[in-house]
């Protein structure tokens, strides 16, 4: 019978960035144990079921698929999160963005809204760390809906609202405090979309034209129209498209543009306040 050394042991040949990360985490997926129990017990015997279970896994995964679809989790901020091949995977750069608006002083029930919201992370965490701010997350994904709004309850934030708009194309008339968005900025052409999870991920939530930047611009444009005056617009970028989007805020008349570096020192989120004349 197959040993916990030894399934790690035929996993070595993933063809991926870090085979044993990836073969412990599907193997723990398999077997409903943490990391430090497979050290701990390296020669405990697998059942059959769970052993095939994890080759099938193994196999997927040398196909390219991601190892968060493959488990149907992902944690970002202090929340664990189902996502799917309908929802990006949310990824630690997009945490800066969720520390600056918990860091903005706002009214305790202030409105905000989570354009592309995806499997819902942002909005997800924000209304955790908030609980009385009034939190709609919009996509123009149904699929990707249906993951936010299993979130919102599994996680009893069931106050966070989902709609499906494009942009703001539902939103006639209502205005927000503040409006996050982590939106599609990479360009078709962009040498990262053959690279590592992102093939696999929805090219609707990643991919914009005008080189990364339409999605980015379309928002920034909108925003006027539904930020309260004083109001506050943030958005993760790419890392080579600080200075454009900080041109494109003072364009459309924002003030205090500002942008923050990731935690690998890259420019990645940029802010600004909206005041109406």
């Amino acid at each position: 019978m197959a040993t916990v050394q030894s399934l790690l042991r035929d996993a070595a040949d993933l063809p991926t960035q870090d085979p044993r990360r990836d073969a412990e985490i599907l193997l723990c997926h398999c077997l409903d144990k943490d990391r430090a129990w497979l050290y701990t017990w390296p020669d405990a015997e697998v059942a059959s079921s769970s052993v095939q279970r994890f080759l099938a896994l193994l196999s997927d995964r040398r196909q390219g698929i991601p190892i968060a679809y493959l488990t149907g989790q992902r944690d970002f901020w202090t929340l664990a999160l189902e996502v799917n091949e309908h929802t990006l995977i949310p990824r630690t750069e997009t945490e800066t963005l969720v520390e600056w608006a918990l860091e903005l002083v706002l009214a305790e029930d202030a409105t905000v809204l989570d354009l592309g919201t995806g499997s819902g992370a942002i909005a997800l965490a924000l209304a955790s760390e908030r609980r009385h701010w009034q939190v709609t997350g919009l996509d123009a994904s149904a699929n990707a809906l249906a993951v936010a709004s299993r979130n919102g309850a599994a996680l009893g934030l069931s106050q966070v609202k989902f709609i499906r708009s494009d942009w703001y194309s539902e939103l006639a008339g209502e205005c927000f405090h503040l409006l996050v968005s982590n939106p599609p900025y990479i360009g078709a052409a962009d040498v990262h979309m053959s690279r590592g999870d992102l093939p696999r991920e929805p090219q609707m939530a990643l991919v914009a034209a005008d080189r990364g930047l339409a999605d980015l611009a379309q928002i920034i444009e909108g925003a006027p129209s539904h930020l309260y005056s004083g109001g506050t617009l943030l958005m993760e970028h790419g890392f080579e498209q600080g200075a454009a989007v900080r041109s494109l805020l003072q364009t459309a008349g924002f003030s205090d543009v500002l942008t923050r570096n990731d935690l690998a020192g890259l420019e990645r989120i940029t802010g600004a306040t909206w005041h109406a004349e």
